[in-house]
């Protein structure tokens, strides 16, 4: 078999190679080239791009095997998320690979600021000596504000501690209790610009949060406040920055963003109270370096059919570890239900009972989608487009969670009705300490059966002489079985009986056997990985 094309449109470090390993055909091309990009994405399995490389509807149609897109960093701004979406095709990113480094740029913007370190660099090797001229303040009990106590705010904050300052911080999403384990005193927006000697800015620009910092919050500023943004250019107002600045209405601030990149004419550049940098918040060798072995991880997760936690357009996020192991499991359980349905299925419910109901488990959802549509579509099915394939079937989909799991520490249930009127069910649940997964119940039948790759799923009048009719049968064929169990609600009434079996079985031996034994259901469940 050959092996799956991945293509590297942009300079990526060594290790991102290094961690694609040795089983993908890996091609370099320059994604700025546009027909050199459009002539070799047929063949690719997947792309790896930086911020040069456009990824858009026509790149997205060329690559017809394309299954994920993998930015080595945090924006997408070159990637059409939607119609990747559309077309079932994984977008992923590396969002935590530069938080270190963007934190740590920014304390470098606010000590720049506070001893004016790049006029002195400036004018000492101008052959100046202006010691004077660069009296600067120190950060030590000063009030310095945090916008925004996310992964980087957090990171700034746990830094500036060593700093004996009183740090202040405004985030409507965040509880005091996790303020006060930061060692950070909560207040609103209004509070920390009235408050701050300093401020730092890491919040991403939404509709909601452009133009955040105006005119009128820096009218309730002190003199001596000095101000930082090295998140998303446009969530300070540059027109009234400009003005705040010009007045002396503050005392400095520090961009790494701009509303336009690079800022060519803004009346910012012509300051001498600001710091500029050029987007640098994850220009360090570690950051390019982490996000390239975290894209390169992604592309081998989602090759190989896994879900991948940093996929954008993948409902799910971080995966608690006690949510993992029960994905393959609903994953087959998906395709035991598909199998079972007789006609149309016209609704699902994914039920998920038991302690792990405390994490997000979303992603179990979605993992009964797509072992429900692994076996009855014919296109490619991955996380990302499995929720599609329900949406243009009509078909809803709910989760339903439950704290309470009366026999079992955890149960996956996967339920649905059928045009037909009926409705059929498949549990299962991961069991000792190998988490060995085992079917539980089927179609309101409780049993316990390992899942397998062949399984026999039969339903019949309980009555002597069947298991030897079938046994019977099955051995003439040279099909071995390798385990069964048989479930009934009450003595000769119905009977419901699972097969695992080491080979497939021939439809026409399961077709006589149903004829001969007169069940109600027969029904053979081969499960794919």
């Amino acid at each position: 078999m050959p092996k799956p094309v991945v293509l590297i449109a942009e300079e990526l470090s060594p290790a991102t190679v290094d961690a694609l390993g040795p089983d993908f055909d890996i091609r370099t091309i320059d994604g700025t080239d546009r027909a050199a990009l459009l002539e070799a994405l047929p063949e690719a399995s997947a792309i790896l791009i930086r911020s040069a490389t456009r990824i858009d509807p026509e790149a997205i149609s060329a690559g017809k095997q394309l299954k994920v897109i993998a930015r080595a960093g945090v924006g997408l701004d070159n990637v059409d998320v939607k119609a990747a979406t559309e077309a079932g095709v994984m977008v992923v990113n590396a969002p935590t690979s530069n938080i270190v480094s963007a934190a740590e740029l920014a304390i470098g913007h606010l000590l720049s600021l506070a001893r004016f370190i790049p006029d002195a660099n400036q004018s000492a090797k101008a052959g100046e000596w202006k010691r004077s001229a660069f009296t600067g303040t120190e950060l030590f009990e000063k009030t310095i504000g945090i916008i925004g106590l996310g992964r980087i705010g957090t990171l700034v904050a746990q830094r500036l501690a060593s700093f004996d300052a009183t740090i202040i911080a405004y985030d409507p999403y965040v509880t005091p209790v996790r303020a006060q384990q930061l060692g950070v005193h909560l207040a609103t927006l209004d509070e920390v610009m009235e408050r701050s000697d300093f401020i730092t800015i890491h919040i991403p620009r939404t509709p909601e949060t452009t133009g955040l910092i105006g005119a009128a919050e820096f009218a309730k500023a002190k003199p001596s406040l000095r101000i930082v943004n090295c998140s998303r250019g446009g969530i300070i107002d540059e027109d009234a920055l400009v003005d705040a600045l010009t007045s002396r209405r503050i005392a400095g601030a520090g961009l790494d963003v701009f509303v336009n990149e690079p800022p060519n004419g803004s009346a910012l550049l012509a300051l001498d109270n600001i710091i500029l940098t050029p987007h640098l918040g994850a220009s360090t060798d570690e950051a390019q370096e982490k996000a390239g072995v975290s894209v390169a991880r992604s592309v081998r997760l989602a090759l190989d059919g896994e879900l991948v936690p940093d996929a954008v357009n993948v409902a799910g996020g971080i995966i608690d570890s006690s949510v993992r192991p029960g994905i393959p499991l609903m994953e087959k359980l998906g395709q035991v239900f598909a199998g079972l349905a007789d006609s149309p299925v016209t609704s699902i419910d994914v039920e998920v009972r038991g302690e792990i109901v405390e994490f997000d488990v979303n992603v179990l959802k979605l993992a009964a989608l797509k072992g429900y549509f692994t076996n009855i579509v014919s296109e490619s099915v991955s996380y990302v487009n499995a929720p599609l394939l329900a949406d243009t079937r009509g078909i809803p989909v709910r989760l339903v969670t439950d704290a309470v799991s009366d026999e079992y520490r955890n149960l996956l249930t996967i339920r649905g009705g059928l045009a037909d009127g009926t409705e059929i069910s498949v549990s299962g649940t991961l069991t000792g300490t190998k988490q060995i997964e085992k079917i539980v119940e089927i179609n309101g039948y409780d049993v316990e059966v390992p899942v397998a790759d062949h399984l026999i799923v039969m339903i019949y009048a309980d009555r002597p002489g069947i298991v030897a009719i079938f046994g019977r049968e099955f051995g003439d064929a040279g099909i071995n079985i390798a385990g069964m169990q048989v479930s009934r609600k009450v003595a000769g009434g119905q009977a419901l009986c699972v097969l695992t079996v080491d080979s497939p079985v021939p439809d026409g031996l399961l077709s006589a056997l149903r004829t001969e034994i007169d069940a109600e259901l027969m029904r053979e469940i081969d499960i794919t990985e």
